[in-house]
């Protein structure tokens, strides 16, 4: 045995912890945001506000950048994509939710099931990959189109109306998933108070259920707003330039498809876009603080 005298630590007051500090736990979650989001937002904000002499390569700050972002077709490309995104939120909100009501109703659970297992598929199927089924099914060409002479009727899939559609397809999926849990938090007291209260199913919902539900389908809303303005391939692939879209034109800009060294213009681009996803994000984050009070 050893001849080293044991010692015992100080034992504190009874009942209390040692405390522990939590910042080697983080370190690489900050790290990681540092890295992967901070680095790439402080270049698009220094290439924002900066433009170079091609003739010497200096770099001075200037305003320039932002203010041809927000002007002629950049700005047409911005209200486009402001445009395509309200109307997606706002159909993909009513639809969604109407389906999802429907599920939570249905006396059979694997109806729910397979709903719920479709649209997490389904919210996941975007990108080039439906682009190409939708001009296959609904393009000049396409199966749907000869088969119901959509042609005739003077419907085209490369308008804004056809890039609704393509959206669509994954939206409404996304907001089935988003809105089930708060449409399940509808306690059933809720509304056997209020039919032995004498209110009808439709008075129900008029003076309780939607102010409940108001907050999770406005954050439900949002999300899908900012999700269709984030969208860039599905856009990219089925319409191309023809529509005016910011991430399209952002994608041009930064290519040289249009005029070359315009990359500083389409991290302008870029930078409005992000004030939009941030303003988007300060009005989700409060709804959906409230709407988990009610639901919770």
């Amino acid at each position: 045995m050893s001849d080293r005298p044991i010692t015992s630590q100080p034992a504190g007051p009874p009942g209390t912890r040692t405390r522990r500090h939590p910042w080697p736990a983080v370190v690489p979650f900050f790290a990681f945001l540092t890295l992967c989001f901070g680095l790439p937002a402080g270049a698009m904000v220094y290439g924002a506000f900066t433009v170079t002499d091609p003739t010497t390569g200096h770099s001075h700050a200037t305003l320039d950048n932002v203010r041809q972002s927000l002007k002629g077709i950049y700005a047409t490309g911005l209200g486009g994509s402001v445009q395509l995104s309200l109307i997606c939120a706002l159909l993909a909100t009513v639809l969604g939710t109407l389906i999802a009501q429907a599920v939570i109703t249905s006396r059979r659970p694997a109806l729910r099931r397979a709903v719920v297992a479709a649209s997490g598929v389904l919210a996941n199927f975007s990108g080039a990959p439906l682009a190409f089924a939708f001009v296959a099914t609904l393009g000049t060409t396409g199966t749907i189109t000869r088969i119901m002479s959509l042609a005739d009727t003077g419907f085209s899939l490369y308008t804004m109306t056809g890039l609704v559609l393509a959206y669509l397809y994954f939206m409404i999926p996304l907001m089935v998933v988003t809105v089930l849990p708060a449409l399940d938090g509808l306690r059933t007291q809720w509304q056997e108070a209020a039919a032995s209260c004498g209110a009808t199913r439709g008075q129900f919902w008029r003076h309780i259920g939607i102010p409940v539900l108001t907050p999770s389908l406005l954050g439900g809303a949002v999300l899908l707003f900012g999700t269709a303005f984030a969208s860039h391939a599905t856009a990219a692939v089925m319409v191309g330039s023809s529509v005016p879209l910011i991430t399209v034109q952002i994608s041009n800009a930064l290519a040289g498809n249009v005029l070359v060294g315009q990359e500083n213009l389409a991290l302008a681009m870029s930078l409005n876009m992000v004030v939009i996803a941030l303003l988007v994000m300060a009005v989700q984050i409060p709804l959906q603080r409230r709407s988990a009070r009610w639901l919770g």
